[in-house]
């Protein structure tokens, strides 16, 4: 009977945190500041209590005295992820970063390896906090009541994502990353931009792949908006409403959000003509946003690296990127034309040095890789990263609403002078696989 009590006891403790939405996490030692729970380099990720680290091998506390919540901190030389079982929902992360007696260079990412805080040094003896707003969901679907109504049908690869887990995982990388503190707190004012799309868009878990979805977040302010980005690989606009994906964004998507629109590459390779569905589908999706009250954009796909003999870039997408053009304007809704600006692009890094923003890569540059990668439609995080800047660009350039959500990380960009390779900082997660995701 005891038995049974203790784990009733333990069940409910785990049921009751799971819907807890305000955390607070003091990184370091036991010295711990009052109304924080203490995470140490032990902690572990348990199911029971529903937070801790994914891995605790290689983590080290340092206790500098001083401030119980910045006197001490995490730190590790290699990447480390902190996981806590926490509601769908938006939530504002307040992150605390630094070292009383040393400096520190942390980047930041959640989730998929969402981009959230690239390269943050502090200076000797500096701690910062830092904010970032993060979306966590799930694949149930719900109606306005909270009543489950549905399921999204995930593929089999996704059931290993890190971001239909029911968690919130937050990823501290770079040379010296160093974490005294964590407060988590639901953010439900926050205006939601939902992604719609294919594997161009995905927040794509594994190196060496990546996509301009999972950069956006990078460049947007925290607190006011969020992305929430429901693309996955290998998706056409049929797929995506089959697998309900489309039916879990129209039950939560409110007034004054915006939904993005990426389809083409998997339409075009189906077989399918625009006239077969896509720019109805299209259409209908852009309706439904209306009356839902939110803001639909459409974004043509990017080209492919595909150039001619002139170093031009072919077009491999029919007229895709034509009809989404057209529908646009037909229905009088914004336009983000990623294909004409990474046509520009393209032809601005020429045939070779572009293929430094694709999967391209020798035998064995990563694991499980025994022949060489050479991928003309995905790309890697530096590609991702220079389409995520053609997006913001766009969003500026026409003054969309959003605009105004722009941060100050986006300096301005013209595709026709791509930012040198070199100069692109991205330490690599430790999520790697030489597979290539669905669709192309």
């Amino acid at each position: 009977m005891k038995n049974w009590i203790k784990f009733l006891t333990l069940f409910l403790g785990s049921l009751l945190f799971a819907q807890q939405t305000t955390f607070k996490f003091d990184f370091g030692t036991n010295r711990t500041e009052n109304g924080f729970i203490p995470i140490t380099s032990t902690s572990k990720f348990d199911k029971k209590i529903g937070y801790g680290f994914m891995d605790v091998s290689g983590l080290k506390s340092v206790d500098n005295g001083g401030n119980a919540l910045t006197g001490d901190y995490i730190t590790s030389d290699k990447p480390f992820y902190f996981s806590v079982a926490i509601p769908e929902g938006n939530y504002d992360i307040q992150l605390n970063l630094g070292d009383t007696k040393g400096t520190s260079e942390t980047t930041v990412r959640v989730e998929n390896r969402r981009l959230m805080l690239s390269d943050i040094k502090t200076k000797q003896g500096e701690v910062i906090e830092k904010q970032i707003t993060v979306h966590v969901k799930d694949s149930i679907i719900r109606n306005q009541e909270g009543a489950q109504i549905g399921i999204v049908k995930l593929k089999p690869r996704e059931k290993k994502y890190l971001h239909w887990d029911n968690l919130l995982t937050i990823e501290f990388n770079d040379k010296a990353p160093k974490v005294a503190a964590i407060t988590i707190q639901l953010n439900t004012a926050a205006k939601t931009i939902y992604i719609t799309g294919d594997s161009t868009v995905v927040d794509a878990q594994y190196e060496p792949w990546a996509s301009w979805g999972q950069m956006f977040p990078y460049f947007l302010v925290p607190n006011q908006v969020v992305v929430a980005n429901y693309a996955e690989s290998g998706e056409t606009l049929k797929a995506f409403e089959d697998r309900h994906r489309i039916d879990k964004i129209w039950n939560k998507i409110k007034p004054g959000d915006y939904l993005f629109i990426e389809f083409g590459h998997n339409d075009q390779k189906s077989g399918n003509s625009t006239k077969s569905g896509y720019r109805k589908r299209l259409t209908e999706w852009i309706h439904k946003a209306k009356q839902l009250g939110a803001i639909p954009v459409l974004v043509t796909s990017m080209n492919r690296h595909v150039f001619d003999e002139n170093n031009k870039i072919v077009n491999t997408l029919d007229d895709f990127p034509d009809a989404m053009r057209e529908i646009a304007k037909t229905e009088n809704v914004y336009l983000i034309d990623l294909n004409t600006m990474s046509k520009t692009l393209f032809e601005a890094m020429g045939p070779e040095n572009s293929k430094k923003a694709f999967v391209y890569y020798p035998a064995n540059s990563y694991p499980n890789q025994p022949t060489a990668l050479a991928d003309d439609t995905h790309f890697n995080t530096y590609g991702a990263y220079e389409l995520a800047k053609c997006f913001v660009k766009s969003i500026v350039d026409q003054k969309l609403p959003l605009s105004k959500f722009v941060s100050k990380n986006y300096k301005g960009f013209d595709p026709n002078k791509p930012d040198a390779v070199e100069d692109f900082h991205w330490p690599e997660s430790i999520f790697m696989e030489s597979l290539k995701p669905d669709g192309n």
